[in-house]
């Protein structure tokens, strides 16, 4: 149970996460967008160091390395997507994608879990997939923008979440100082790289510090979630993250939901109970 409400937690920390994410995208570059919030990350996760403090050995900090360059992919290509597509169609996409190779990799490493869990993650599968139907006023699907920018997005995130379970369980947060060492590093080099700017628009600072912070907090979540639950089961909760994501948008930007997204939606809490109570 415990494990339930800590992945639940993060789905609604991450969603929101990105929501800030993806508004900030909307005002100044991506890149500026990806190393601003990495550092904002990195601030907090320092500060939040000695309240789970850990073995910092080198298993530690190369899984959380490995995974901060997955995880820094992903997030540079789903910002992208964000920026370029549709947020109730890219934000659902790319949780399918990231929950579902998590799952894969639980069942191959010799993970069962119960049957109504199973249910309830195919039913979570199944949520993200209703609520990314995007449809316009006349009744057709809206240009899917950045779709397949969004499934790469998601196979970024995967693989973040299943290098950093990797990482020895006594390592406290240590791993997620590797991971965002890695993944400012590598955005930072980008950035240098192609010559972008990396100083925000007009107002765009706090909105993205904001997202960091906040994706920080997810991660933190999700760490702890993952050593108290199997991996198969928490990665699909945290992938429900874009529920929030939706309702933010829907109370903010004025984003529509239609039928099927509710219904997804509604879903995704199904999927939430029955795993809580296998």
């Amino acid at each position: 149970m415990t494990a339930v409400i800590l992945a639940t937690a993060c789905a609604v920390v991450y969603g929101t996460a990105d929501f800030f994410g993806g508004l900030a995208t909307r005002r100044t570059q991506v890149l500026a967008v990806v190393v601003l919030s990495q550092l904002a990350g990195l601030a907090l996760i320092l500060v939040l160091l000695p309240v789970l403090p850990g073995t910092p050995g080198g298993p530690a900090l190369l899984w959380g390395l490995a995974a901060g360059l997955s995880g820094a992919a992903g997030l540079a290509l789903f910002y992208r997507a964000l920026a370029t597509g549709v947020m109730s169609v890219v934000a659902p996409t790319t949780a399918v994608t990231s929950a579902a190779l998590p799952v894969l990799f639980g069942l191959a490493t010799g993970e069962r879990p119960e049957f109504w869990a199973l249910v309830g993650v195919a039913l979570a599968l199944g949520s993200v997939l209703l609520v990314s139907q995007d449809r316009s006023a006349g009744g057709e699907k809206s240009p899917s923008g950045g779709l397949a920018t969004a499934l790469l997005a998601g196979a970024g995130f995967g693989g973040f979440f299943i290098l950093l379970a990797m990482a020895p369980s006594d390592a406290g947060l240590w791993p997620l100082v590797g991971a965002r060492l890695s993944s400012v590093t590598a955005v930072t080099l980008v950035a240098l790289a192609t010559g972008r700017a990396l100083r925000p628009q007009a107002g765009a600072l706090r909105v993205i510090v904001a997202a960091g912070v906040l994706d920080m907090v997810a991660n933190v979540l999700y760490l702890l979630a993952q050593r108290q639950g199997l991996l198969s089961l928490v990665a699909v909760l945290v992938s429900l993250y874009p529920a929030s994501t939706l309702l933010l948008a829907r109370r903010v930007l004025g984003e529509r939901l239609n039928g099927i997204q509710v219904t997804g939606v509604a879903c995704a809490l199904g999927a939430v109970a029955l795993i809580a109570v296998a």
